[in-house]
């Protein structure tokens, strides 16, 4: 009964959280114009090529923080969840990634890592972060070869952007669950706790 309750006030104050997140991006007015607007686009463009119970294909991506991340470095460490988005300096993107600090704890306790992943290259993704605030997980650029680590999930789009996908990763390295996005749309906090609470 308590651990109900608790649930429910941390997902009220979620709510109320993410609710004021673009307000305070707002309070920088040289971060506010320089997000840009593509409109709504296509919810979905690209083809699959993992599934649920597959091995995670590896990759190594440059960190906007200094060297190089793999996904193997995790194995038998951590579990892994995977957020790509689409494209820095873009409203939902601005939003969902400053999201994650506030359950940072959630991944602690699960004994899970969180990798953010964009197309972008190092400097974009270096001067959008310093506008966001502290994030305190890895962002990683899939840049160059363009796509890459993308494109191993089938998660490229046609524009050469990535989906808004969460992909989460066991300890061994098996995808326990994906969410490829609807890309106009900020995936659920509670469908990452919840798959997370499942590794325990």
């Amino acid at each position: 009964m308590k651990k109900s309750i608790f649930i429910s006030v941390f997902f009220l104050i979620a709510a109320v959280s993410f609710s004021f997140i673009p307000v305070v991006h707002g309070v920088s007015d040289a971060y506010k114009h320089n997000i840009y607007d593509p409109g709504r686009q296509k919810p979905t463009d690209s083809k699959l090529k993992v599934k649920v119970g597959m091995e995670a294909p590896d990759f190594t991506l440059k960190a906007v923080a200094g060297g190089t991340v793999s996904l193997k470095q995790y194995r038998g460490k951590k579990n892994v969840v995977l957020s790509f988005v689409p494209a820095a300096w873009t409203p939902v993107c601005s939003d969902q990634w400053p999201g994650y600090n506030i359950v940072k704890d959630i991944f602690e306790e699960n004994d899970a890592v969180l990798l953010g992943i964009s197309v972008d290259n190092i400097p974009t993704l270096h001067s959008w972060i310093n506008q966001m605030g502290d994030l305190w997980f890895p962002v990683l650029s899939d840049f160059w070869p363009h796509g890459k680590a993308a494109t191993l999930f089938g998660i490229l789009r046609s524009d050469g952007t990535a989906e808004r996908a969460i992909i989460v990763i066991d300890k061994k390295g098996i995808i326990r669950y994906i969410d490829v996005h609807n890309v106009n749309e900020r995936p659920p906090l509670e469908g990452i706790i919840r798959e997370l609470e499942k590794l325990r």
